[in-house]
């Protein structure tokens, strides 16, 4: 099972692949809605989580998250956003607020897997 990062900013999605690698996690990334979408539809990817930030270029973070879900109706996705006090989380995803800290990711991110 993978973590499929999607972040436009490269250095961010960088740290982000870098951190969640070292936690142990297998990752794929991608700078765009429409790279994350190719992922998310390859049948043989297997995902176990969908890390994505609100703001894409392309895409709004939460239109992603619904495309996936018509493909993968139980992927669960983590938001990332810079403005999470005035983020309305879709119901059944989550949401952590950046800048975030190596802890808080692992944290959160160990949490979502947990979950049935």
């Amino acid at each position: 099972m993978q973590l499929l990062v999607v972040e436009d900013d490269d250095i961010v999605r960088m740290l982000m692949v870098e951190v969640l690698d070292d936690l142990g996690y297998s990752t794929l990334e991608a700078g765009n809605a429409a790279a994350a979408l190719r992922v998310i539809e390859d049948a043989d990817q297997k995902l176990a989580l969908l890390v994505t930030d609100v703001g894409l270029p392309d895409m709004r973070g939460e239109a992603l998250a619904a495309k996936a879900r018509e493909v993968r109706p139980l992927l669960p996705v983590l938001f990332a956003s810079g403005y999470a006090e005035s983020f309305d989380v879709p119901e059944g995803m989550y949401l952590i607020g950046k800048p975030f800290s190596i802890d808080q990711l692992r944290d959160k991110v160990s949490e979502i897997l947990r979950t049935p």
